[in-house]
């Protein structure tokens, strides 16, 4: 399908060798922060293994930095992030993913050990998310084209923020009509609302052909917001060592993190709201041709005339 429909793109202006240096900088310093935290929860945030490997990701990145402001063919041009709608969008994708990331982490093991659902039972509980995803993302992505994605940015996480708010009601029970499914429904229709206007938003606040490097970003972004949410949520809820075996304690602590995680995306909001602007449209000029949108995380692939407009490039 991708050879036969997804169109060939390239940087005419792109020249010299690869940037090696940065890809092997950029990527030890990842895993030495991904090691690190992923260690420090279970091994103790003072043991040797997880301070060495996070002092060295953030040595290994800094590192990159300087590289990448050196180098003659930098793989990430730090021009990017002279856009203010490029940094306010991945602020936004820092707040809402990560607070995904950690609820999406704990709710399966609230349904599994609180509510006595199967891990199959679990899953199938979050289908109607996917439904309403495969459903209205694309009608949002060509709302936010014609009226800007401000609106939707804001709106958005705090829909999501109600849905996540709507998990404290989970409990013993797990009565899927009166329990779960209104706090699913809520929260797929939140993410409806942001995720189709986020990335088109990240992809067009730099020029088209760095969209590939704003995607990688992107992804980065909410890839480590999620890891960093999984690592520090379930302890700022209070839930440590071994509380998913008491069904009481670890419940009361799902509902404190999915308030923290609330909090979170509502932050992402009201950053969205003063931060983010529609782009400047002169007189009747035409909206942009709407862009499609896939999964959940992946970019939107443009059309011609969307990748061609005016609006596409401005920050």
């Amino acid at each position: 399908m991708g050879l036969r429909h997804v169109p060939e793109s390239r940087d005419p202006g792109a020249t010299g060798k690869v940037d090696v240096t940065g890809g092997a900088l950029i990527t030890a310093g990842l895993i030495g922060l991904t090691y690190g935290l992923i260690e420090g929860p279970s091994a103790g945030w003072s043991a040797p293994a997880p301070l060495v490997a996070l002092a060295g990701g953030v040595l290994l990145i800094a590192a990159f930095i300087a590289w990448e402001r050196r180098a003659a063919t930098p793989m990430l041009p730090l021009s990017l992030f002279r856009s203010t709608q490029f940094n306010a969008a991945n602020i936004v994708t820092f707040a809402v993913y990560g607070a995904l990331g950690g609820a999406l982490f704990l709710l399966p093991i609230q349904l599994i050990q609180v509510s006595g659902y199967t891990a199959l039972q679990a899953g199938i509980s979050l289908l109607p998310v996917t439904v309403i995803m495969l459903a209205l993302s694309a009608r949002s992505g060509a709302l936010a084209a014609r009226i800007g994605p401000r609106l939707q940015m804001t709106v958005g996480p705090l829909v999501i923020a109600a849905g996540l708010a709507l998990f404290t009601r989970i409990g013993p029970s797990g009565n899927y009509l009166t329990e779960i499914l209104p706090a699913v429904l809520v929260f797929g229709l939140g993410l409806a609302i942001n995720v189709a206007p986020l990335t088109s938003t990240v992809l067009a606040a730099v020029p088209a052909e760095h969209a590939g490097m704003a995607s990688a970003v992107n992804n980065d972004v909410a890839r480590a917001a999620s890891l960093i949410a999984v690592a520090v949520l379930p302890a700022a809820a209070g839930l440590t060592g071994a509380a998913y075996l008491h069904p009481g304690q670890f419940s009361a602590g799902f509902h404190t993190a999915s308030l923290i995680s609330a909090a979170m995306c509502i932050a992402g909001g009201a950053v969205a709201a003063a931060a983010i602007r529609n782009p400047r449209r002169a007189g009747r000029e035409p909206a942009p041709a709407p862009l499609f949108y896939c999964g959940l995380d992946a970019p939107p692939a443009r059309t011609a005339a969307a990748a061609g407009s005016p609006a596409a490039g401005q920050a």
